[in-house]
């Protein structure tokens, strides 16, 4: 493994609270030391103007692979988060087949480990091929190497599955993500249920439909001291409902998306089915709302919900189309443009949401530069000025409603445990 050296950089770590120009050595595929002035090294690289962070961490990933290669694999996908500075992504068990077994676990793990790009971390089936009627196996589950459970693409309809999911869970300290959402709201929907789908004559999804599934998971964890997650929060009443859950004491975290806290529904006003997702783009309330819940830590986590679609299924009408955008290779440059630099978060508060929170949530040993820690590490070049080009992408597919902006901040070296895996030309 090579000796590295990381100097003149601005180290930041929330994990440590650090953040000060500093040198990083790199020893062993290890965190070696910090502030390091003389060292024999085997690569010295200079990140004078740069930010060195732990590895980012992207918590919701569609990597669709098993069953969905035409739109990722594991080898695409992996690739792609490392463009976007993410060293370790958790993938979510809507493929085919779902993730509800030893066996596709296994898969998917060997398949990232001959990738030999970003570590991988597998999330499981929280009900038996993502059905909603019979628990999974939690505990095989568990063994195989399943950090977390969830039928994320779908809701656990059945509140008893859903509290008897919290209660297995709890008995291997494992959080359950929720994908909050009523399923008799949202039939045929296909926007956010407001004044622009009424002008555009399209069927609406309500706020209700996230908050009321919302209250009802946190009631569940509540009752039994399960660990909840809320994924993908789209909806101001969704914030304020963790929020007030939090000041109880109940043992819930929250996600939000960039494309949450960036766009709103005035976007389909274009019919462009890059803006067709689910959850919905929302009203600029909400927007707000979701904002408002990062800048207060209601909000613990920014995750892409990157989920690839190849061209001809996007390119369907409107109401045909499948919901997702792709998200690992924008969502560090949104999160510059769009929360950092309008001062809404700082470098160190923003990072926490893509690195140590995200891992603390987990339970995996990954999100920080402390000295002995995997030497996962990406450096940004905070300055830089980009244009999104999907043809450029490393995902598969280029399902981004946010083609040709303009962003700021961008990822510039990826380092995996002590090797250099991307750099960007």
């Amino acid at each position: 493994m090579p000796r590295i050296m990381i100097q003149n950089g601005r180290v930041i770590d929330p994990s440590q609270g650090i953040d000060r120009v500093a040198n990083l050595l790199i020893e062993d595929g290890k965190i070696a030391g910090l502030d390091v002035k003389d060292s024999k090294t085997d690569e010295t690289i200079d990140a004078a103007g740069r930010i060195v962070a732990p590895g980012l961490i992207d918590m919701h990933v569609h990597l669709r692979e098993p069953g969905g290669e035409e739109d990722e694999t594991v080898a695409s996908g992996t690739a792609a988060a490392l463009a976007g500075g993410f060293t370790s992504i958790a993938c979510v068990p809507n493929t085919d087949p779902p993730i509800d077994s030893k066996g596709v676990v296994e898969f998917i793990r060997s398949q990232a480990v001959k990738a030999g790009n970003a570590n991988v971390f597998v999330i499981a089936c929280a009900s038996h091929n993502r059905e909603g009627k019979e628990l999974a196996e939690i505990g095989q589950l568990v063994q195989a190497g399943a950090v977390a459970f969830s039928d994320d693409g779908s809701p656990v309809a059945d509140a008893e599955l859903m509290r008897r999911v919290l209660e297995y869970c709890l008995m291997f300290d494992k959080p359950v993500l929720s994908h909050a959402e009523m399923p008799e709201l949202t039939e045929r929907g296909v926007m956010h249920d407001g004044l622009t789908a009424l002008i555009l004559g399209l069927p609406g999804i309500p706020p209700a439909a996230e908050d009321v599934m919302t209250t009802r998971d946190i009631a569940l964890a509540e009752s039994t001291g399960g660990r909840l997650h809320m994924m993908h929060v789209s909806t101001g009443g969704s914030v304020d409902a963790v929020r007030r859950a939090k000041a109880r004491g109940v043992r819930v975290t929250a996600e939000v998306t960039p494309h949450h806290f960036t766009l709103t529904d005035e976007c389909l006003r274009t019919f462009d089915s890059n803006f067709k997702m689910n959850p919905p783009l929302r009203g600029q309330g909400h927007v707000t709302g979701c904002i408002d819940g990062l800048k207060d830590d209601t909000i613990d986590v920014i995750a892409t919900d990157h989920a690839p679609h190849a061209k001809e299924k996007k390119m369907q009408e409107l109401d045909r189309a499948p919901f997702g955008i792709v998200g690992l290779e924008t969502a560090l440059g949104l999160v510059v443009t769009k929360l950092i630099e309008p001062g809404h978060l700082d470098w160190s508060t923003a990072l926490a949401k893509m690195t140590i929170n995200p891992a603390r949530i987990l339970g995996i040993p990954k999100g920080t530069l402390a000295v002995g820690a995997d030497a996962d590490v990406t450096i940004i070049d905070p300055e830089v000025r980009w244009t999104v080009d999907p043809a450029e992408f490393r995902s598969k597919s280029v399902n981004t409603p946010f083609a040709g902006w303009e962003l700021h901040g961008r990822a510039e070296t990826v380092l995996v445990g002590g090797q250099v895996k991307f750099r960007r030309a």
